[in-house]
């Protein structure tokens, strides 16, 4: 099985390549945002640490995260982001080892596995992938994007470190499927 990474900075189209590259028979998408949601649940090991580093502040009335409470905190402070990703990013990595574990199992020919911070935590463990894709888009274009989705608050969110070199760069400025060919393209020549 093939497991590649698919990062960007937000308004990429990260979500929508991946989306459309998974309806290709043998190709699963694990969106690792979504996985990290669920490690925020109540009660677990995750949420507990999240709630005693940030405190109860980042709690909706009904005691669970509330995510954009917890984003104004970390976006605005280096060390408070540091601080979620080494919290987050472990529980993540187990998490997608099961995955990557279970879809081996299944047979799955390619796991495409979408997640913002790929190619630039240091939380990452990139051992896990055979590659790691890196979409680009101008910040014009990614404004564009953003705006048509109704994000206009996520404009001036970046990483906060640019891709690892070893990242492979594609163009996404195009359509999404010139995007998903360029992509096809990458994961049919490993």
């Amino acid at each position: 099985m093939k497991v590649i990474g698919l990062a960007g900075e937000t308004g990429c189209g990260k979500s929508t390549v991946a989306r459309e590259s998974a309806k290709e028979k043998g190709i699963v998408w694990v969106d690792l945002d979504r996985l990290s949601w669920e490690i925020y649940r109540p009660q677990t090991p995750t949420y507990r640490r999240l709630v005693s580093h940030y405190g109860e502040g980042i709690l909706d009335s009904d005691g669970a995260i509330d995510r954009k409470r917890l984003g104004r905190i970390v976006f605005s402070d280096h060390e408070a982001l540091e601080a979620l990703n080494a919290i987050v990013h472990p529980t993540v990595t187990d998490q997608l080892r099961e995955i990557i574990r279970e879809e081996e199992e299944r047979g799955t020919k390619t796991l495409l596995v979408e997640g913002a911070l790929l190619a630039s935590s240091a939380y990452v463990n990139r051992t896990l992938f055979d590659v790691i894709l890196w979409l680009e888009v101008d910040q014009d274009k990614r404004r564009e994007r953003l705006q048509a989705d109704g994000r206009e608050e996520q404009i001036e969110r970046t990483l906060s470190s640019p891709p690892d070199e070893q990242a492979v760069k594609i163009d996404a400025s195009g359509t999404i499927e010139q995007t998903v060919n360029r992509i096809r393209s990458i994961v049919n020549s490993l």
